[in-house]
């Protein structure tokens, strides 16, 4: 069979989905959340996770001969500055993104060496993120094939076993009548405890919400199910997409909230609530559970396959969203440097520049005094941008209904335009919620001074929106000049 005739089937496309968005970093976000976590999940995938899902599936098979995702999306709805805008908040998004996913797997080789508590020392991770990046970005420049071996073999290794053992382990402890840890909640935290009037402490199912601070996580567990969009340009290599996709996009959310849930609640079952921390909490809860039953080696090796799950993640990103940046330098976007590759065709000053920006977001890690609050910033941070692409997504979804109504769709969202307003409405709503709730600092971290917080994702914001937005007015005037000789 030749590779055009080649068909996914349901399951693959939902196993190439759940992929691009399982990562164990969160679980420890979540199970800092206790049984709240269902309410979360729940809001991400219902509200977050499949909107995206129908809505990318439709623009997808809508433009899929044109390429340039979310960027020709956002451009054949609106304009070329907001298409531009789009592409560059998807791929900045990715890049402040690498500094927390290393940061994740600096704590694995703590763990892996023996010295659990490099994990929570700045300095070493700061150093040991930007030292993995630039050596990732090493082996993406050389294009060897090498890597598409490197990136399968780390989602299996690095997420799913070790995702697999924890909820194993976690039943085993439970059976072994070990005492569960998420009954015995502070009562000094009331977002996730209740107390009744004996003084009892139960855990919580519904978040307590005396302001957004309290739901500040939100936004954060959002971002885990984020990038459903990039394999929504698959969907017309379904046999029939218009049944096929919205199935797999169903097995996919039900995979990811599988995982999530029962690996959140294997870290919560565990896990004393104060041990519970962003940086390493996963590694915390290996190594009770390994020493418990005497095999603390166990620790070592769950430390190693994760790093090197998490660095096949950063591997299997480097080159994908710059590609993007490549794609709008070729369409008059960018400066006519930007359109440099080496031998290989990798977009190298794209990843030059990438590299850069990634080593001044690790130095977090160096200056400030918690890991954790670097962490919950750079995803906070993350999050935002992310979220104001995925805005213009699914208003780029509506218009494009009415500007473009004879447009080839493999795949539409039923019920019509009245289905789209639904679909992308919904998602719409709940992003701009969430991107609300990214500016109040969380109340389960010591994050010091709620106002440095706040200001410092509103600069951030502010900054990596305005970027693109000024970008765009060069590039035009620069057009123009060249239109008038």
């Amino acid at each position: 069979m030749g590779k055009t005739n080649k068909k996914l089937s349901t399951w693959q496309l939902a196993l190439m989905t759940a992929a691009a968005i399982i990562s164990l970093r969160g679980l420890p976000m979540m199970a800092q959340e206790e049984l709240t976590m269902f309410f979360y999940i729940l809001f991400a995938t219902v509200l977050f996770l499949i909107p995206a899902a129908l809505v990318g599936a439709e623009l997808g098979s809508a433009f899929a001969d044109k390429g340039g995702g979310v960027y020709t999306w956002v451009k054949e709805a609106f304009n070329r500055p907001l298409g531009f805008t789009a592409i560059f908040l998807q791929w900045i998004q990715n890049v402040v993104w690498y500094p927390t996913v290393l940061g994740f797997a600096g704590a694995g080789i703590a763990y892996m060496i023996g010295k659990p508590a490099l994990a929570q020392n700045g300095v070493f991770v700061g150093l040991f993120a930007i030292a993995m990046y630039w050596f990732a970005t090493w082996i993406t420049l050389k294009g060897t094939s090498a890597v598409s071996k490197i990136t399968s073999q780390g989602f299996l290794l690095g997420t799913v076993l070790p995702g697999i053992v924890i909820i194993v382990m976690a039943i085993i402890w439970i059976v072994g009548k070990n005492p569960i840890a998420f009954e015995h909640i502070p009562t000094n935290v009331p977002q996730v405890a209740n107390i009744d009037i004996a003084h009892h402490v139960h855990p919580r199912f519904f978040p307590h919400m005396t302001g957004m601070s309290d739901i500040a996580f939100l936004a954060g567990i959002l971002l885990l199910f984020a990038g459903v969009e990039v394999h929504a340009v698959h969907a017309p290599e379904l046999n029939n997409p218009q049944k096929q996709f919205p199935a797999a996009m169903f097995l996919a959310a039900l995979i990811s909230f599988g995982l999530f849930t029962l690996g959140a609640l294997a870290v919560a079952v565990v896990t004393p609530y104060d041990q519970i921390n962003l940086q390493d909490g996963l590694f915390v809860t290996f190594r009770q559970l390994f020493d418990h039953y005497h095999i603390g080696w166990m620790t070592n090796i769950m430390g190693f396959l994760v790093a090197f799950g998490a660095l096949a993640g950063v591997m299997s990103w480097i080159s994908g969203p710059s590609r993007g940046l490549l794609w709008t330098a070729h369409d008059g976007e960018l400066p006519d440097f930007m359109k440099k590759t080496n031998r290989n065709g990798i977009q190298i000053n794209i990843l030059i520049i990438q590299g850069c920006i990634v080593t001044i977001l690790s130095s977090l890690y160096i200056v400030m005094s918690d890991v954790s609050v670097a962490f919950f910033l750079l995803s906070a941070l993350t999050i935002g941008l992310y979220l104001i692409m995925y805005m213009l997504m699914y208003a780029a979804g509506i218009k494009l209904r009415y500007s473009q109504p004879d447009l080839n769709r493999s795949y539409r969202v039923p019920g019509g335009n009245t289905g789209m307003w639904l679909i992308a409405g919904i998602g719409f709503l709940a992003v701009l919620f969430s991107f609300a709730v990214t500016f109040f600092p969380p109340s389960q971290l010591p994050v010091g001074s709620p106002a440095f917080y706040t200001g410092l994702v509103i600069t951030g914001t502010v900054v990596f929106l305005a970027i693109p937005l000024i970008i765009s007015s060069i590039m035009e005037k620069k057009r123009k000049r060249q239109k008038n000789r």
